[in-house]
């Protein structure tokens, strides 16, 4: 019973500290940027409504769109938008594997070299050598140097590729694109003239949508693999986390907002 009644205040004491946590993070949130941003035009809302109500309306309305676009409730519906697109496959069938590069950093030390690939970009290359495992198909990587002080995608990967254990002779590397339409034409002849035809497109969930029209207007038709997901799946849950301004749901919001007006730009073309 005695134990029983220690277990219980120190679950309890466990609950509470959690809860102080959770507030904490709440209250810090807007002290932070973006938050702190969000409060500061409240203020000059609060200050300027005697002196002028349109004024004062006015930038409490930028306020309020601010911090829709800065919390992980707007953020992570717009990421699912895209996320939730395609499913990723059981199994594929196709005879390469395309890899799209999303970044790279160039001088940064790495094993067996310099360089390394972004988060995104080193989730799609694990996700590709796990799929080289379990199917055998070569991989063909592609992005070059998008920024004179980044990395070249494609070069990297390769050396990254070979020292996980991929064979040099099941490694094709595309290392001249800049974005998804130049990913798309110089892989599409790379494909070409190594009598390759059904690829198995890898890139982050939310960049398929976009990349899969961009491939289909170069002429090919892959095999969407999603991977890289920065929404979680499942059922919706609230949590006030929710409703903290962040600048990790700014840049998600950031990206959505990228490839739906890439996509518009597509519709357009």
């Amino acid at each position: 019973m005695l134990h029983r009644q220690i277990r219980g205040i120190f679950h309890d004491r466990s609950r509470e500290g959690a809860q102080l946590i959770y507030i904490i993070k709440f209250l810090y949130s807007f002290v932070l940027p973006p938050g702190i941003f969000v409060v500061l035009l409240l203020a000059a809302s609060v200050w300027l409504w005697r002196k002028s109500r349109k004024q004062a309306m006015t930038i409490a309305a930028i306020a309020l769109l601010l911090y829709l676009s800065v919390i992980p409730l707007t953020s992570q519906a717009l990421i699912k938008g895209l996320e939730r697109q395609y499913d990723q496959p059981g199994s594929v069938g196709g005879d390469v594997i395309v890899v799209l590069g999303g970044g790279a950093t160039r001088g940064t030390p790495d094993l067996g070299g310099e360089g390394n690939l972004s988060g995104g970009a080193a989730n799609r290359l694990l996700t590709a050598v796990r799929l080289h495992r379990a199917t055998g198909l070569p991989i063909l990587f592609s992005g070059g140097q998008v920024f004179s002080d980044s990395g070249n995608e494609a070069d990297i990967a390769r050396r990254q590729l070979i020292a996980l254990g991929v064979p040099e002779g099941d490694i094709l590397v595309e290392n001249r694109s800049l974005n998804t339409e130049q990913n798309a034409v110089y892989t599409a002849a790379l494909l070409k003239s190594s009598g390759l035809s059904h690829p198995v497109l890898v890139t982050s969930a939310f960049h398929l949508p976009r990349a899969i029209r961009e491939f289909r207007l170069a002429g090919v038709e892959p095999e969407p693999f999603p991977t890289d997901y920065l929404a979680s799946g499942g059922r919706f849950a609230f949590y006030p986390g929710l409703l903290s301004p962040s600048s990790a749901a700014a840049a998600t919001a950031g990206t959505a907002f990228k490839e739906y007006l890439g996509l518009l730009a597509l519709k357009l073309r």
